[in-house]
């Protein structure tokens, strides 16, 4: 095991505040003496089972501490997922059903071992002690906190001010998920920015009820390919670790060079001293950022498809967008008479582009026409009513999206 100071230098890379540095140096300390694993927490409720990398930077530090030699929680949070997170909302959200909650959590249990140790991580769900309690310990659990400085949170404050409902059960959330510091009497918990108030909960009631209080470690919400917003399947901006190898890293070299950094310091397996020389070469030129990034996404799709395709990846986005080439493999089908398109020999191109999976819908087809970004044998399109003849047509949508269009 590496020293308590070595320990926390690795840890803190990329964290954007840890509460108390003192206490969890103590706790490393003693660990270190003892022999003795920490006990390191973190909560998921199952409502977005399609991991993208946003959520793996939690499961990159909860791998940092495996490595480490910790002892990791990954604490499923069925039983909290049933009443909801009030965390950022302006209106009461819709708890999940018990069904629902089940089937994401599973979902999610296949999806985190591509990243962490399934023989050095415990999977627990919250379900298992929170269902098991009475009236009166969830009387005594309200008694934990007062209603002033459940006000204190942004978005409950902001709600009671704007006369929208706040309901009870919505209080009892993050003392719901505080409880599971308690009875897990984890060492340390992991989150993202945005769970400070429920994480600083659990510090609350793991003193009131004389359990030692755990040292917080709060990561940041990684950025989207946007380099604004927060990475996320609403707005179009993610990176999801299940997506085909060349969507993935074909989204990677998109990124730009700052976020790229960014994505390095949150997401990389290289170690600090090379993260360190890495953003020192490029502010001297040494090293060119396409290099770097080139790098990365071949490191990133390699974790999650293997190192062959990695490479095979970044051989074809050479020949494609260096060489102005096509993929090796590009999808096919066949429009005939069969197809619900206006006849057999003359069809519509935003519909096409539907059918063949390109785009979503004909009014993004249309869009995507009209800012340039769709090519037909490597003809940029102008015209959205468009129609295509009989024979073959290599239609390209955006920079990564192809297919081989035969119509009959």
């Amino acid at each position: 095991m590496l020293s308590p100071e070595k320990q926390i230098e690795i840890i803190k890379r990329g964290a954007v505040e840890i509460i108390i540095e003192a206490d969890l140096l103590k706790k490393l300390e003693t660990s270190y003496a003892e022999k003795r694993p920490l006990k390191i927490k973190a909560g998921f409720d199952p409502t977005a089972p399609d991991i993208h990398l946003g959520h793996t930077v939690l499961l990159e530090k909860m791998r940092q501490f495996q490595e480490l030699g910790h002892e990791v929680i990954f604490l499923i949070g069925d039983f909290t997922g049933m009443i909801g997170d009030p965390t950022g909302r302006s209106e009461t959200r819709k708890p999940l059903t018990a069904d629902e909650a089940l089937k994401n959590a599973e979902t999610y249990k296949k999806q985190i071992f591509r990243i962490l140790d399934p023989e050095k991580t415990r999977v627990r769900f919250n379900s298992e002690w929170l269902s098991k309690m009475g009236v009166m310990d969830i009387v005594r659990l309200g008694m934990m906190q007062t209603v002033a400085r459940m006000l204190e949170r942004e978005d409950f404050k902001k709600r009671y001010e704007s006369g929208q409902d706040i309901t009870v059960l919505e209080f009892y959330y993050p003392l719901f998920q505080a409880y599971d510091s308690v009875y897990l009497r984890s060492d340390v918990e992991l989150g993202g920015t945005d769970q400070k108030f429920n994480i600083l909960m659990g510090r609350t009631l793991q003193r009131k009820m004389r359990v030692e209080e755990q040292a917080v470690i709060l990561m940041p919400l990684l950025e989207g390919l946007d380099g604004v917003n927060k990475m996320s399947k609403s707005l179009g901006n993610y990176i999801g670790i299940s997506e085909p190898p060349k969507e993935m890293y074909g989204k990677v070299m998109s990124v730009s060079d700052d976020l790229m950094l960014r994505y390095y310091e949150l997401l990389s397996h290289i170690s600090l001293e090379e993260f360190q020389a890495l953003k020192e070469g490029i502010g001297k030129g040494e090293v060119h950022p396409k290099r770097a990034k080139e790098d990365l996404a071949v490191e990133i799709v390699g974790r999650y498809w293997g190192n062959d395709e990695a490479f095979k990846v970044k051989a074809e986005f050479e020949h494609i967008f260096r060489q102005k080439g096509l993929p090796d493999e590009i999808r096919e089908i066949t429009i005939g008479a069969d197809t619900d398109l206006e006849s057999k020999r003359e069809t519509w191109l935003p519909q096409v582009m539907k059918t063949a999976d390109l785009v979503k819908s004909t009014s993004e087809a249309l869009r995507l026409i009209k800012q340039g970004g769709v090519k037909i044998n490597d003809n940029t399109v102008t015209d959205p009513d468009l129609r295509l003849q009989a024979g073959e047509h290599i239609i390209k949508a955006g920079k990564r999206r192809f297919c081989k269009v035969i119509v009959q």
